[in-house]
């Protein structure tokens, strides 16, 4: 598994998306590792850069939207898509927000960016054995990009991500191919972690503010060349913003959604250090068929690689396969990749590798 980093990210980072018999995976980056601290007692770190930390009361619809003064946050979905027929597809699509400084850009002039924002799109197509991927990379000035505080609506030129009411609307595409979806949460949204936080390491506001839509269902349009097909859709989706997120010894993430058939829901991540062992703050959480979310602590599940896969472009290394016990809900569960090769080289976005795919 690569170890690289590459300035204000991680290299080798890898999420999995689970659905039990319906299973994809997904990859998220991270804010700065190593960055400063912020000294006792501060909200921000000596840069500006507000912190997450405990005790934040989350409120809706407005956490929904961006949060400025956090230096990194991300909007992140992956799900699957089934055709009239039965024909399956995975897909992912990201928008990573990354402030260039916390000060508001000065009047007048419309081209002072604040933020440079970067897109990840993906479709696995599972009958032709294909991997499609598509990136976005612009700086948050009129026309090109935005992320907007007052209300869920970001734009990555022809992409989309907005909250209408309680439907969520997505638009992405490259080339021939484009996904238009319609989204509405069949639960609540989870606030991940404790007390506010989803933390990465013991270090001061080394964490984020995390929150999930466990559960979202919807339709949608696929378009590929002259084909067009109308889908149903299956997702999971992710809103995380911090500014201090991981240690410097850490190296990346390894992380779980997982949908059950009976009605539940999971999270699981395992934060790897260079030498491959485990932070301690590594956790999870489980869901309940009414929404209820319970947090998971490192000992209370078990995570156990079962194959490996080496990408013949980048050289890297992946676990191709795993197995999850969580005894305390006597569930035990095994996560096998649809193809092996999934894995996305963003080197005209942000510049990391990762694997991401269905499984």
């Amino acid at each position: 598994m690569p170890e690289g980093r590459h300035r204000w990210t991680l290299a080798g980072m890898r999420r999995t998306f689970a659905l039990t018999t319906l299973l994809a995976m997904g990859a998220a980056l991270t804010g700065p590792a190593g960055s400063v601290q912020a000294a006792p007692g501060r909200d921000r770190s000596p840069d500006g850069w507000k912190l997450a930390l405990p005790g934040y009361r989350f409120s809706f619809p407005r956490d929904h939207a961006a949060h400025p003064d956090h230096r990194t946050e991300w909007w992140y979905y992956t799900g699957h898509l089934t055709g009239a027929e039965g024909r399956e597809w995975g897909f992912q699509l990201t928008c990573f927000r990354v402030g260039l400084r916390h000060e508001t850009p000065r009047p007048g002039l419309a081209w002072d960016a604040r933020d440079i924002q970067f897109g990840h799109f993906t479709l696995t197509d599972q009958r032709a054995g294909t991997f499609h991927v598509a990136e976005r990379r612009a700086r948050s000035v009129p026309r090109f990009a935005h992320a907007r505080a007052d209300r869920y609506d970001v734009r990555q030129q022809d992409w989309s991500m907005r909250l209408e009411g309680d439907h969520h609307r997505l638009v992405a595409g490259d080339g021939d191919t484009r996904l238009e979806l319609d989204l509405l949460p069949a639960k609540p949204p989870v606030i991940q972690g404790v007390n506010g936080v989803s933390a990465k390491s013991a270090g001061r506001g080394q964490a984020s503010h995390y929150v999930s839509f466990t559960r979202l269902g919807g339709t949608g349009l696929l378009a590929r060349g002259k084909a067009r097909e109308r889908v149903s859709v299956q997702a999971w989706m992710d809103h995380e913003w911090g500014s201090n997120q991981m240690a410097a010894d850490e190296v990346g993430w390894d992380w779980f959604s997982i949908q059950l058939d009976d009605g539940r829901e999971a999270m699981f991540y395992l934060l790897r250090r260079a030498d491959d062992t485990v932070v301690p703050q590594s956790s999870a959480t489980w869901v309940d068929r009414e929404g209820k979310a319970r947090h998971l602590s490192l000992g209370d599940f078990r995570i156990r690689p079962t194959a490996r896969w080496t990408s013949p472009r980048t050289r890297a290394t992946y676990p191709a396969g795993w197995r999850i016990a969580v005894p305390g809900e006597d569930t035990e569960l095994e996560i096998k990749p649809r193809m092996a090769d999934q894995e996305l080289v963003t080197s005209a976005s942000t510049g990391v590798a990762y694997w991401e795919g269905a499984v």
